[in-house]
């Protein structure tokens, strides 16, 4: 939990009072610390993109979620939830699974399949490229279920 009120500070970003759960209406894109949330909770659910660290000060990370937080949007169309994950040592079930070195990010899709993974920050566009080729998500397009 420290890790992660370090990152609202160093981001300036109101994530704390504004995360919202799975499931309710668009707001602020959800971001939530690692151990306070499992893959299976967000099963069927949710896309995590999974955003690990060393630290919360590292280079990577910031612009990671600089980039994340200035077009949410789109995330929030496909269903997207983000993990922070900024300490290696408490070795948290998405570490245990993933198995992160320093900057990683992790896209997963909502069967907790893993979809890609990056060893530098990616833009919004790149991930919702990625998710619109997942066969989940195309699905969900064909079915009108997709919002986006």
């Amino acid at each position: 939990m420290k890790a992660f009120l370090i990152l609202l500070l160093v981001l300036g970003m109101p994530y704390a009072a504004s995360a919202q759960v799975v499931g309710t209406a668009p707001g602020p894109l959800p971001v939530q610390a690692a151990q306070d949330v499992t893959p299976d909770a967000l099963m069927w659910q949710a896309r995590p993109v999974v955003v690990f660290a060393d630290t919360p000060q590292q280079p990577q990370f910031a612009q990671q979620m600089r980039l994340l937080s200035e077009d949410p949007e789109p995330l929030l169309l496909r269903d997207v939830v983000i993990i922070t994950d900024t300490n290696p040592a408490a070795m948290s079930v998405w570490r245990e699974k993933l198995r992160p070195r320093g900057f990683s990010l992790v896209l997963m899709d909502k069967d907790g399949a893993v979809v890609i993974r990056k060893p530098l920050p990616w833009s919004v566009r790149e991930i919702i490229q990625a998710i619109d080729r997942m066969p989940i998500r195309r699905d969900e397009i064909r079915s009108g279920s997709g919002k986006g």
